[in-house]
């Protein structure tokens, strides 16, 4: 059976652009590959222990080849747990707002915390390689102001580090296909915020049939 791994990142919920136009594209895609499986993952709910000392000696000794203490071994097999879900997901879904030009706290924590060697990618003299059995993901970046390269505020090229962050992210970790769909001027009224979720929406929907 196909798995979808769906990553929900924001704590807005029934309010949230991003989860608004990600849950019409799981829509979609149910309606288009009703014999695969769809898991939730929502960051929110899960709890993500810190990275902490023997969180970062435990993933030295990985790459040093050292040998790791009990407390060590404890945090490196919760961050094994946490990314389980990653490393059995065949596709991934990403439903991602933008925070201060970036990505939500939350999701930079567990990405912390999951990307390790030997967890979610290899490393040796040769280079770095993904380990993510998925090579295909869909995003839902959620913007609330214009990052078109035009915009007079926020130009793109200047202030968004959410985009090519998560899919700098998401090839490093091994996909290579990864499309995306933009939902954005959220906070330019609501009308402008109802019809950036309404064509967004419609993109996320033609994308999941084929998806």
């Amino acid at each position: 059976m196909i798995k979808l791994l769906y990553l929900e990142v924001s704590p807005r919920k029934a309010a949230s652009a991003s989860i608004e136009v990600a849950r019409a594209f799981i829509d979609a895609y149910r309606a288009a590959h009703p014999s695969d499986e769809i898991e939730i993952l929502d960051l929110w709910s899960l709890d993500l222990p810190p990275l902490d000392e023997d969180a970062l000696n435990a993933k030295y000794a990985g790459i040093y080849g050292d040998g790791r203490s009990p407390a060590q071994a404890a945090a490196w097999s919760r961050m094994e747990a946490l990314a389980a879900p990653l490393l059995a997901a065949d596709k991934l879904l990403m439903a991602v707002p933008l925070w201060n030009f970036s990505i939500p706290y939350r999701l930079k924590h567990y990405i912390d915390l999951v990307s390790q060697k030997d967890i979610l990618f290899s490393f040796d003299q040769t280079g770095f390689g993904g380990l993510m059995k998925a090579k295909k993901a869909a995003v839902i970046y959620a913007r609330g102001l214009d990052y078109a390269p035009t915009s007079n505020w926020t130009p793109g090229e200047r202030y968004d580090f959410q985009r090519p962050y998560v899919e700098a992210w998401l090839r490093f970790i091994g996909l290579t296909d990864i499309q995306g769909v933009v939902v954005e001027r959220t906070l330019f009224g609501l009308e402008a915020d109802a019809k950036a979720r309404r064509v967004a929406a419609s993109e996320a929907r033609a994308m999941a049939e084929d998806f």
